[in-house]
């Protein structure tokens, strides 16, 4: 895919999160690899109302050449793009997984639990990070101790973070973590079938997610 189909790409699916609910304001940002760097979403803008030209854009090392400054979160991006071999990085303050990750009892290996094939499928394992302050690079060796056995995360008071092959590869896959966190919060406190680990082993072989 081209760098004007992948600018396209990041528009469209920032308006669709914005206009959905899943992410709000500023918050929120999408950045994707390009054949001679990265192009990210601008620092302090809205994902509804992103402008393909104005998109920043950087090299292979992370500096900005053209384009609105980027985004802050670039340490947390490289994080995954240095740990993984992916595309595209998508970050969102969704409702239902930013409040599973303030939840001081979750299981820090694995945020999320087998509660549907999708989720196994397109999310995998979910560990949860250590806080860190938004944009600091002190979140690259937390990410960095996990990514080569998970493709997302949940950043501890912060939200959800995926990594995947294309822009819409990890929009799926954080709209299936954000529909997960939401089954897990409903079903709190209940008696919950979670797959079984067979199952979860025969999904991870059949799809290869991590």
């Amino acid at each position: 895919m081209n760098e004007d189909a992948i600018r396209a790409d990041i528009v469209r699916w920032g308006k669709s999160f914005f206009e959905r609910g899943l992410t709000a304001g500023s918050s929120g940002n999408i950045s994707a690899r390009v054949e001679d760097g990265f192009i990210t979403t601008p620092t302090n803008s809205c994902l509804g109302f992103l402008k393909p030209e104005r998109l920043s854009k950087l090299d292979v090392e992370g500096n900005h050449i053209s384009g609105d400054p980027p985004t802050k979160e670039i340490p947390l991006h490289f994080a995954f793009y240095e740990g993984r071999q992916c595309g595209a990085v998508i970050h969102l303050h969704s409702t239902y997984a930013t409040a599973l990750s303030c939840l001081s009892d979750i299981d820090r290996r694995d945020a999320l639990p087998p509660i549907t094939p999708y989720v196994v499928m397109r999310v995998g394992k979910v560990p949860l990070v250590p806080y860190t302050r938004p944009g600091s690079t002190a979140i690259k060796p937390l990410v960095a101790s996990i990514v080569a056995n998970s493709s997302a995360a949940l950043l501890e008071n912060h939200g959800p973070v995926v990594s995947g092959l294309t822009v819409e590869a990890a929009a799926f896959a954080i709209e299936e973590l954000e529909e997960a966190a939401k089954l897990a919060l409903l079903t709190r406190g209940m008696q919950v079938r979670h797959l079984p680990p067979e199952a979860v082993a025969d999904l991870d072989a059949t799809f290869k997610l991590r």
